[in-house]
C-alpha cells in the first residue's frame, strides 16, 4: 500500500512541477569558400572597325620649273644700279650691301638695274631694315619697263605685305594689304623676299612661306629693282643682299 502512495506522490509532483527547458548550443553558420576567380589573361575584344586610309596629296610646287641661274649680284658693284646721293635720301653700295636710306617724310626711294631684261624668272633677295617703324615700306620692283612703269612687292614694318602696280603714271591695287606671321615686324630683322613670275602669273613668298599670288596682264617683261618709302616722320634704311634669278622653263 505503501509503494502505491509513494508512486502517486510523484506522478502528482511530476505534474505539477514546470517543464524542462534543455537549452542547445546555437549553431553558428560557417562560410564557405569561395570558388577561385578565373583570370582571363586575352579578353576577347570587338572586330575594330576598318577605316579607309586617308589619301596623303602631295604639297603643290608654287615655284615650278627653275631652271639655271640667270643672275647672281653679290652686290659687289654699283656699275649696273642707280645710285644716288643727297640731302634726304642715298641709294649706295657698301660690303656687298645695297643700302636705301630715307629720312624726307612721306617719300619714296628707289634703284633700278640697268640690265638685263627679264619675261619669266624667278628671284629671291635678303631685305635687312635697320631703320623702319609702323607704315614704313621696303620691298622688290619687278618687270621695270624703261619708262619706269613695274609691280612694287612691298613688305611694311608692322608685318604686312601687298603688291601695286604703277603704270600710267598711276599707281593701282594689284593684291590689298595682308597680314602674314611670317612676316618679322620692325626692324634689326632679314627676310628673304621671292617672286615666282610666269607668263601673266605671279606668286610671292617671303621666308619661303607662300604669300599670294596675282594675275596681270599689262607688264610681261623688264628688269629689277629695290625700294623704300616712309609713311611719316622718321627716317627709313634698308640694306639689299644675296640676289639670284633662276630661269623659268616652260610649263
Amino acid at each position: 500500500m505503501k509503494r502505491i502512495v509513494h508512486l502517486l506522490a510523484l506522478v502528482y509532483l511530476s505534474a505539477c512541477s514546470p517543464p524542462v527547458t534543455t537549452a542547445f548550443p546555437t549553431d553558428t553558420p560557417t562560410a564557405l569558400p569561395s570558388p577561385t576567380e578565373t583570370i582571363v589573361w586575352f579578353p576577347p575584344t570587338s572586330t575594330p572597325t576598318v577605316f579607309p586610309s586617308p589619301v596623303i596629296t602631295p604639297t603643290e610646287d608654287l615655284r615650278p620649273g627653275q631652271g639655271e641661274t640667270l643672275l647672281q649680284d653679290d652686290f659687289d658693284s654699283g656699275e649696273a644700279w642707280s645710285l644716288v646721293t643727297n640731302g634726304n635720301s642715298s641709294v649706295s653700295i657698301i660690303n656687298n650691301h645695297l643700302t636705301l636710306a630715307l629720312s624726307e617724310p612721306g617719300s619714296f626711294l628707289f634703284s633700278t638695274r640697268n640690265e638685263p631684261v627679264f619675261a619669266d624668272f624667278y628671284i629671291e633677295i635678303n631685305a635687312k631694315p635697320s631703320l623702319c617703324v609702323g607704315a614704313d615700306e621696303y620691298g622688290l620692283l619687278v618687270r621695270v619697263s624703261s619708262s619706269l612703269e613695274y609691280y612694287r612687292f612691298s613688305l611694311s614694318c608692322d608685318g604686312r605685305a601687298r603688291l601695286d602696280r604703277f603704270f600710267d603714271g598711276q599707281i593701282s591695287s594689284v593684291v590689298p594689304w595682308i597680314s602674314h606671321g611670317v612676316i618679322t615686324p620692325g626692324a634689326l630683322s632679314t627676310s628673304r623676299l621671292a617672286v615666282w613670275a610666269n607668263g601673266d602669273q605671279m606668286r610671292f613668298f617671303v621666308n619661303d612661306q607662300f604669300l599670294f599670288s596675282a594675275r596681270d596682264t599689262v607688264l610681261y617683261t623688264g628688269t629689277l629693282g629695290v625700294f623704300v618709302r616712309t609713311a611719316g616722320e622718321t627716317p627709313v634704311t634698308v640694306s639689299f643682299t644675296d640676289m639670284v634669278v633662276r630661269q623659268i622653263l616652260e610649263q
